[in-house]
C-alpha cells in the first residue's frame, strides 16, 4: 500500500473559499433556555419491520456498510464506527466521500481491519501503523475512507486511511478537505502501548491508502473528542471527553498547516476563576443546579497552556487550577454561520452535564479576528425521556441541531430547534440498542449519514426534509 498525505489545493485558498461559501444555517438563535419537547412536531416515528431504524413517514434508509466485510484494499471493514464527515467527490456530483472513525480500544477483541490473527497488519509500513501493543499486536483503531454513490446506493471504493491508533471517537472536517481524527484514549508506555496516545491525527479525504500516522502533538495530549475549524482564521476548537475536562482552541502558526505547530489555549469565564459549568448538584461535586444559567451570555478569555504533550496526563487539571472553566464530558461539535456575513458559531455538547446529568448544548461565538468571544449554554436536558446523553452533533441544512444519543435506554437521533424544542428524528430499533454516532449531511443536504456503533452499521437516510424544516 502506498502512503499519501497530499492535498492538491492551497489550504490558504481553501480557507478563503470556506469564508466565502461556508456552512450556513437558517436558525439557532439564542434558545432562551426553553425546555420544550415534542415527539415530533408534525411527525411520528414508524416502526421498521426490519428492526433497524424507525423513521418518520416518507423517510427511508439504506445500509451503506456493515462491520466485517472485505474492503477494496483487501483489509476488513473495522468495527465500532464513530465520528464521521462527508466530503464532496471532486470527480462526480453523484458520489461523496465518507471519512469515518473506528473507536476500537486497546482491549477491543473484535472488529480489527487486520483479521482475527492480525496478519494483514504486515501489509503496512512502520510509518503507516502508529503503534503496537506490548505483545506486538497492532492497535486497531483508525479511520476508513468510503467512496459512496448516492444515486446507486453502492460503495465504489473503501479502504483503511489511518491505522495503529486507539479510541478514535469523534473529530472534525477541515475547510481544506481533511478529517481530524481524535484519540479519546490516552494510554501510553507502561499501559501496554509502545507510544503515547491521546492525540489528533490529520487524514486527507484524497488519501489513496493509509497515510503516515503523524500525531499533531502541539494540539495537546488528552482524551480528545471532537474538533471544529473556524474558516475565518483556521483556529481549531477541541472538546475533551472527561468529566473534569476543558474546552480548548488551537491557534496554528500557519492557518491550514496544522503540522507546523501553534498555540493551545483553554477557555476561562471572565471574572469567574475555575468555573464549574456542570450544574451538577453539590453532592455530586458540582456547583449546584442552575449555577450556570441557560441562555445567559458569558464573556470569556483564553489561557495559554504549557507542556501540552502532558506526559502525566494532567493537562486539564493544570488548566483548571490556572482558572480555566471545567466542562463535563465535552463531545460532538460543529461550526456554522447564519449568513455569509454573520459571525461563525461553534456548537458543542456536554454528554452528562446538567442537573439531571443527561446533557447540555453550548454555543461559543468567537470575537472579531479570533479574539475572546461569548459562551452561552443553549439547552440543558431536564431528563432522559427528553434528551439522554447527547454525544455527536451535526448542523442540519435548515438550522436545527441533530443530536446523537448515547444513553441507557432507547437510542434516538433528536433534533433541537431554534426555539428550544426537542423532537425525535429516528430511533435505533436494532436489538443491540447501541449509540448513534457520526451524523453528517451530504454536500447537497439531501442525505443524512449516521452510524449505529454496535454491531457496526453505517446508514444513509433520505426523505422530505422540508416537512421537518416547515413542521
Amino acid at each position: 500500500m502506498t502512503s499519501r498525505n497530499t492535498i492538491a489545493l492551497s489550504r490558504r485558498a481553501l480557507l478563503r473559499s470556506a469564508c466565502a461559501t461556508g456552512l450556513f444555517y437558517s436558525g439557532l438563535p439564542l434558545l432562551q433556555g426553553a425546555l420544550a419537547y415534542s415527539a415530533n412536531p408534525g411527525l411520528s416515528l414508524i416502526a421498521d419491520p426490519d428492526n433497524l431504524l424507525d423513521l418518520p413517514e416518507g423517510f427511508t434508509y439504506r445500509v451503506v456498510s456493515r462491520t466485517g466485510g472485505v474492503m477494496s484494499d483487501g483489509l476488513l471493514r473495522p468495527g465500532r464506527p464513530d465520528g464521521m464527515a462527508c466530503f464532496s467527490d471532486p470527480d462526480s456530483a453523484d458520489r461523496c466521500i465518507l471519512m469515518r472513525n473506528h473507536e476500537n480500544w486497546p482491549d477491543t477483541e473484535d472488529g480489527s481491519p487486520f483479521g482475527p490473527d492480525e496478519a494483514l497488519a504486515d501489509r503496512l509500513t512502520a510509518a503507516q501503523l502508529y503503534d503496537r501493543k506490548a505483545d506486538g499486536r497492532p492497535f486497531t483503531g483508525g479511520v476508513t475512507k468510503t467512496v459512496y454513490n448516492m444515486k446507486s446506493g453502492e460503495i465504489e471504493q473503501d479502504m483503511l486511511a489511518l491505522a495503529g491508533t486507539t479510541g478514535n471517537c469523534a473529530g472534525g472536517a477541515t475547510p481544506w478537505g481533511s478529517w481530524l481524527s481524535c484519540e479519546e484514549s490516552d494510554v501510553t508506555r507502561g499501559d501496554g502501548a509502545g507510544k503515547p496516545h491521546g492525540f489528533v491525527f490529520e487524514v486527507p479525504s484524497s488519501a489513496t491508502g493509509p497515510v503516515d500516522a503523524i500525531p499533531l502533538t502541539a494540539m495537546g495530549r488528552f482524551t480528545h473528542e471532537a474538533a471544529a475549524v473556524d474558516p475565518d482564521n483556521g483556529i481549531v476548537y477541541l472538546t475533551e471527553d472527561n468529566s473534569e475536562g476543558l474546552f480548548y482552541r488551537f491557534i496554528p502558526n500557519e492557518p491550514g498547516e496544522l503540522a507546523k505547530g501553534g498555540r493551545l489555549q483553554a477557555l476561562a469565564i471572565r471574572g469567574w476563576k475555575s468555573a464549574d459549568t456542570s450544574n451538577w448538584p453539590r453532592d455530586w461535586g458540582g456547583g449546584g443546579a442552575g449555577s450556570f444559567e441557560t441562555g445567559r451570555d458569558y464573556e470569556v478569555e483564553w489561557l495559554d497552556m504549557e507542556d501540552v504533550e502532558a506526559p502525566d496526563g494532567d493537562l486539564a487539571e493544570r488548566g483548571f487550577a490556572a482558572g480555566a472553566a471545567r466542562f463535563t464530558r465535552g463531545e460532538g461539535m460543529a461550526f456554522g454561520r447564519q449568513t455569509p456575513d454573520s459571525p461563525g458559531d461553534v456548537f458543542f455538547n456536554c454528554t452528562n452535564g446538567g442537573a439531571a446529568r443527561t446533557g447540555q448544548v453550548w454555543r461559543y461565538r468567537p470575537g472579531a479576528d479570533g479574539s475572546a468571544g461569548i459562551l452561552t449554554m443553549l439547552y440543558e436536558s431536564p431528563g432522559p425521556d427528553t434528551l439522554d446523553l447527547c454525544d455527536n452533533l451535526a448542523i442540519a441544512p435548515w438550522g436545527d441541531l441533530i443530536l446523537c444519543e448515547d444513553g441507557a435506554g432507547d437510542q434516538y437521533l433528536r433534533g433541537l430547534t431554534p426555539d428550544g424544542t426537542i423532537y425525535d428524528l429516528a430511533r435505533n430499533a436494532h436489538p443491540d440498542g447501541s449509540e448513534f454516532c457520526g451524523a453528517c449531511f451530504s454536500p447537497d443536504g439531501d442525505v443524512l449519514f449516521v452510524n449505529i456503533q454496535e454491531p457496526g452499521i453505517t446508514l444513509a437516510i433520505a426523505g422530505p426534509w422540508a416537512s421537518i424544516r416547515n413542521g
